[in-house]
């Protein structure tokens, strides 16, 4: 199938693209990378009016740290975050993320921005950022507006996003010592979605737990933040297995995942408890320095 007729607006200012989205009156979606978008419309499952383009729109792919956080902007591809020598040295959890999403050609189009902003329960970027507990940064016609990627999400493919703003940047705390993360994916072919993914973020005094973040990819309606299961490893040893297999459990209970051509939700599930617990052990290695 072709996509329904549409209108293109292409900006050259945020404030250019606001405009055009609120003269969209709900019906205009904004466009960077199109590789979620773009297959949506060829299925009809998305007809908008208006297709308001932001590739024009110098200084959206800032990526940096300032200020004591990781600036993702909006133009950032998953490949430039695969190839980033910043992220490879400091986030190996995106690194980790950024590798197995879909395929090069896609990885040098879409955006960690447009991603997380498509809102897919699917979204490795999601996770990503709901685990480093990513703020994210909008701008709409009542100026600028931050959402936390931990509740960014409220229904399949909606977020707190406004139809007339734009996710402009994510803004991640950069590591703190003895900090350490992981992303681990299970995928039934190369480039596929996963079966289930769940990301971690541990912070170790010693071999103590002092913080830690689970989150958990394509096990329910939306992104899942499993925060009993981070919660009950504070205070433990990163070496204790029976507290990585309590967090396993939990962050299994913690998902919701439905049967389809991906495995039964019971196999699911089970990935879930299995993949959290080796994601804290290699995310561990990395925090005390064993792991690279």
């Amino acid at each position: 199938m072709i996509p329904s007729s549409f209108e293109y607006v292409a900006p050259t200012s945020v404030e250019e693209a606001v405009k055009a989205l609120v003269a969209g009156d709900g019906d205009a979606k904004v466009i960077s990378g199109g590789q979620s978008l773009l297959p949506m419309m060829k299925l009809r499952l998305a007809s908008p009016g208006t297709l308001v383009d932001i590739n024009g729109i110098a200084g959206l792919d800032t990526l940096e740290e300032a200020d004591g956080m990781l600036r993702i902007g909006a133009l950032v591809r998953h490949g430039d975050l695969e190839r980033s020598a910043l992220i490879a040295e400091r986030y190996p959890i995106i690194l980790d993320a950024a590798q197995h999403i879909a395929d090069p050609l896609i990885r040098n189009r879409g955006t960690f921005c447009g991603s997380v902003a498509h809102g897919d329960p699917a979204g490795d970027w999601a996770t990503v950022a709901a685990t480093l507990d990513a703020q994210l940064h909008a701008v709409g016609p009542k100026g600028a507006v931050t959402h936390s990627a931990r509740d960014f999400q409220t229904s399949m493919f909606e977020t707190q996003l406004g139809t007339d703003q734009i996710l402009v940047e994510a803004r991640i705390p950069c590591p703190k010592p003895g900090q350490g993360s992981a992303y681990l994916k299970i995928e039934r072919k190369v480039g596929d979605y996963a079966a289930a993914a769940v990301g971690v973020m541990v912070v170790l005094a010693g071999d103590t737990i002092t913080e830690a973040s689970i989150g958990l990819t394509n096990v329910g309606p939306l992104t899942i933040h499993a925060s009993a299961a981070a919660a009950s490893l504070i205070g433990k040893s990163i070496g204790d297995a029976a507290a990585l297999e309590e967090a396993g459990r939990l962050a299994m209970e913690a998902s919701d995942p439905a049967s389809d051509l991906r495995g039964p939700a019971d196999y699911k599930k089970d990935l879930v408890r299995v993949l959290t617990k080796r994601a804290l052990r290699k995310a561990g290695a990395r925090a005390q320095g064993q792991e690279a």
